[in-house]
């Protein structure tokens, strides 16, 4: 046998309609947002605060988040690119928070007749939340498939200091400052960004590492002569610290040290969802204007076709590795 699949674990977003969580729901059409922060924040009343708070940030960007669609774009791209290279495998996505989920995905691939599949995350940088935890939920949906299910004979390896991961992130750093001369490109701070994570978490994982080392690599590949690094979308209720700094403090600072321009890239994010969006096109943004300096933000690697490559070239890797 060899691997004839590729399961594409994703966080997910809400989309419109019934995320078919609860066989009995009682929320009603419009309330995504809050059905989805509750999945991942657990259904505790201590925390409907939270909950309302992070609702309402989808809310003033729609309701709803790209985060799948987009996700699903780079599934289809990364299939067109393994046909390309004459590995013929089906790619499903299978998210962790929203349908289609997990076990979704997985009984596409078995549907497609694969039976045996490598799991592919799509998070760059690891840590129990942010890697362990998709392969954990993967194997939980094999086990609940039962006989139904594919074998998972590989896993592709991380893929933060890939050659394609990084020329894409510069890519999309060029297109978003193409209208400067040199000097003001030098002269402005470059900033890149991950989602925070526990602080306990990060101490047991190479997360800052992987994410420091992405950045310094995207920095090499533009030519710029410095950068920094710093997190978003840490919780306000927390009882236990995140990585820091954050970004919106980060800016402040920039701003202090005379800075013009600050340009920032989530490059611990590969899509331009709802996360992103929202902690840096609107709060990181208004922070800039307050602090009276210059604020662009570059895109996320999205379906750029260095970024495909680059997973292509893990999946062989994987499909080498058993023999397939």
């Amino acid at each position: 046998m060899a691997i004839d699949g590729v399961l594409m674990l994703g966080f997910g977003g809400p989309t419109p309609g019934c995320c078919e969580r609860r066989r009995q729901c009682p929320r009603t059409p419009g309330c995504e947002a809050e059905c989805f922060v509750a999945g991942i924040l657990g259904d505790n009343p201590a925390r409907m605060g939270r909950v309302a708070e992070v609702a309402a940030h989808y809310h003033e960007l729609g309701g709803t988040s790209p985060y799948n669609a987009l996700t699903q774009a780079q599934s289809v791209a990364l299939a067109a690119e393994l046909a390309r290279r004459g590995r013929g495998l089906r790619v499903a996505c299978g998210f962790r928070h929203w349908r289609p989920w997990t076990i979704d995905g997985m009984r596409a691939l078995t549907d497609a007749g694969c039976r045996e599949i490598a799991l592919l995350v799509m998070a760059p940088h690891q840590s129990s939340v942010s890697w362990d935890w998709y392969l954990k939920h993967a194997a939980e949906a094999a086990e609940a498939l039962g006989d139904r299910a594919p074998a998972i004979t590989a896993v592709v390896e991380p893929w933060y200091g890939e050659r394609g991961f990084i020329a894409a992130n510069a890519e999309r750093v060029r297109l978003a400052t193409a209208g400067w001369d040199a000097a003001r490109f030098a002269a402005a701070e470059l900033v890149f960004t991950a989602h925070a994570i526990p602080l306990p978490i990060a101490e047991t994982s190479r997360y800052r590492e992987q994410f420091a080392d992405t950045a310094a690599r995207i920095a090499e590949a533009l030519g710029h002569p410095r950068h920094g690094t710093a997190y978003q979308s840490a919780p306000s209720d927390s009882r236990v610290p995140w990585t820091g700094p954050d970004i919106v403090p980060t800016i402040a600072q920039i701003a202090q040290h005379g800075a013009r321009d600050v340009v920032v890239q989530a490059c611990g994010f590969l899509v331009d969802h709802t996360e992103v969006l929202y902690d840096l096109d609107v709060e990181a943004r208004n922070a800039a204007a307050q602090a009276g300096i210059g604020f662009t933000r570059a895109g996320c690697v999205h379906d750029h076709p260095a970024f495909i490559a680059a997973l292509a070239d893990g999946v062989e890797r994987a499909c080498v590795g058993v023999g397939a």
